[in-house]
């Protein structure tokens, strides 16, 4: 029998992220290949011809899976009904802008978003806030849609624990696929602490932890950690263009993983409500290492954290309390 559709709502559709990501939810790299979905693309009125032009694309390309296109520049048209939301729009810090200038902005942006999700979403609805600040702007998200679970609302991680896994697969010149569990902590900034402590790799001779593969702590330690905290600025600096085409891939890896569970024996990173796990303040939305079953994700627990570990966890934990006073202080 077949399944009925799932709409997903993408905000900010016609940016490169967006852009980039409503083919591939089309084509059911996020769901399922046999999950048809109906799609609500969101942009502000000065994008509205855009907008149309990647509608007018969507029914070109006859994606099987895509059961209609909802393409508006009014947010409650766009939030109607939906079942999960990527929230990829938000305002970009410009040059010359302070943090606060940004902070102000996406308030203003997450507060009208959040109370249209709040009062015309499905019931359920799943939310990722990909736009940065991503893991405060979720924060706020939060502030304004009262009504929707703490667990449903999420932020993009699984970029930064992408990375990480391609810096080992290169080191150690062996398939990506054939790494799993390494860990980002914390904040989606620099300051976030990519782990490989807990990870392996497959290997003819079964799994092995990468820190006896790779058998250079000084590297894992150092030059692996800020390579993935400062990949997306090396990005900008080759492409003259933030990240996109990986961000929409690994925005869809985060829903899939969410909506359709991970692998046994795998965990993944992702955003979520602290509820105090690891000692991180209770309260902030922080990159975790998580399962999920039928829907649900749970924070992957007892999990030995070294001293180095440690203090890499406190500094993220820092940045991200500051975060949330400054934004609290936009709200009034």
């Amino acid at each position: 029998m077949a399944k009925e559709p799932v709409r997903v709502l993408v905000t900010g559709a016609v940016g490169q992220i967006g852009y980039a990501l409503v083919p591939m939810i089309a084509r059911g790299v996020m769901l399922g290949p046999d999950q048809p979905v109906i799609l609500h693309m969101l942009d502000i009125p000065p994008a509205a011809e855009a907008l149309n032009g990647v509608k007018m694309e969507l029914v070109d390309a006859a994606f099987p899976l895509l059961k209609g296109v909802v393409a508006t520049t009014e947010v409650v048209e766009a939030c109607t009904g939906v079942n999960i939301a990527v929230m990829v729009g938000g305002f970009p810090r410009k040059e010359g802008m302070e943090r606060k200038d940004v902070m102000t902005k996406n308030v203003s942006i997450y507060k009208s978003q959040a109370s249209a999700l709040e009062k015309h979403a499905a019931a359920n609805c799943k939310v990722l806030v990909v736009a940065n600040p991503a893991n405060t702007n979720a924060l706020i998200l939060k502030e304004f849609a009262p009504s929707i679970p703490e667990k449903n609302i999420t932020c993009l991680t699984r970029l930064d624990h992408n990375r990480a896994l391609g810096q080992i697969s290169e080191r150690l010149k062996v398939q990506v696929s054939d790494v799993k569990n390494a860990i980002i902590w914390g904040n989606h900034s620099s300051t976030q602490y990519p782990d490989v402590n807990h990870a392996t790799v497959k290997t003819p001779a079964g799994e092995k932890p990468v820190r006896e593969l790779v058998a250079d702590d000084a590297w894992l330690n150092g030059e692996f950690i800020t390579t993935v905290q400062q990949r997306g600025a090396a990005i900008i600096k080759a492409r003259k263009f933030s990240s996109a085409l990986s961000a929409a891939s690994s925005a869809c890896d985060h829903i899939r993983d969410w909506v359709l569970g991970t692998p046994e024996g795998t965990w993944v990173s992702m955003g979520v409500y602290s509820d105090g796990s690891y000692n991180v303040p209770a309260g902030l939305i922080y990159s975790f290492p998580v399962t999920s079953r039928n829907g649900e994700w749970h924070i992957v627990q007892g999990l030995s954290i070294d001293d180095f570990s440690r203090k890499k966890l406190d500094l993220t934990a820092e940045e991200l309390s500051e975060e949330k006073s400054l934004a609290y202080s936009c709200l009034s």
